[in-house]
């Protein structure tokens, strides 16, 4: 059984998700947004207590929030590191990124491999599915897992609202699309985990959130 813990990081209160199977303890860190020493240990203490194996650092997508812990993970864990490719430019312009906030951090590394939807990560016996949903940035991507039926969904969609598009890459158009096509085909009570705030459900989200009041399940 695949197990999530959620940890709120950094001055935009985003979420950060580690991911780990119970069985064999391997673990993926997702959106790493741990941005000071305080936040780097709580991050450590908890992988270390549990005897989590490091197998992936993955990247939803690249605004600054969710990339700040990106270099101190990579190097403590020395896992694989993947990110949407067509978020490159914003990983490569980061410290462009944090100017814009006049913040200062680490640039984080280069990633080892790109997400696509034709790939499935495994941990353990679980799979992970890439879900492509642009809108929020150019190349965001949602991760999807089947057999646990719950999906880490970004920045793309929150309780009771949607990821902006007033940022780098953003289209409110394509994220509307995004949403519709990738998410809302999903059973309604699969259970979503945003880059900020709290957890939701497809069916609850198609009901009651303002943004999608309306829209046609696909």
């Amino acid at each position: 059984m695949v197990k999530v813990k959620k940890f709120v990081f950094n001055p935009f209160q985003e979420n950060t998700f580690v991911v780990w199977d119970d069985r064999t303890k391997e673990c993926a860190v997702i959106d790493p947004g741990c941005s000071d020493e305080l936040e780097e240990n709580e991050l450590v203490e908890f992988i270390t207590n549990n005897n989590l194996i490091t197998k992936y650092m993955i990247n939803t997508h690249c605004h600054l929030d969710h990339i700040w812990g990106c270099r101190f993970v990579k190097e403590k864990f020395q896992p694989v590191y993947l990110i949407p490719e067509d978020d490159l430019t914003l990983l490569k312009n980061a410290g462009t990124q944090a100017d814009t906030f006049g913040i200062q951090f680490n640039d984080p590394p280069f990633p080892d491999d790109f997400i696509s939807e034709k790939i499935i990560l495994t941990l353990g016996r679980s799979s992970i599915n890439f879900l492509f949903t642009p809108g929020h940035t150019p190349g965001e991507f949602c991760l999807y897992f089947p057999d646990e039926q719950f999906c880490i969904v970004g920045d793309v969609i929150f309780k009771d609202s949607i990821g902006r598009t007033d940022l780098w890459g953003g289209d409110y158009e394509t994220l509307i699309d995004s949403i519709n096509s990738k998410l809302l085909s999903l059973n309604d009570d699969v259970v979503i985990y945003p880059g900020h705030g709290e957890e939701s459900t497809i069916g609850r989200e198609r009901t009651q959130n303002p943004f999608l009041n309306g829209l046609p399940r696909n």
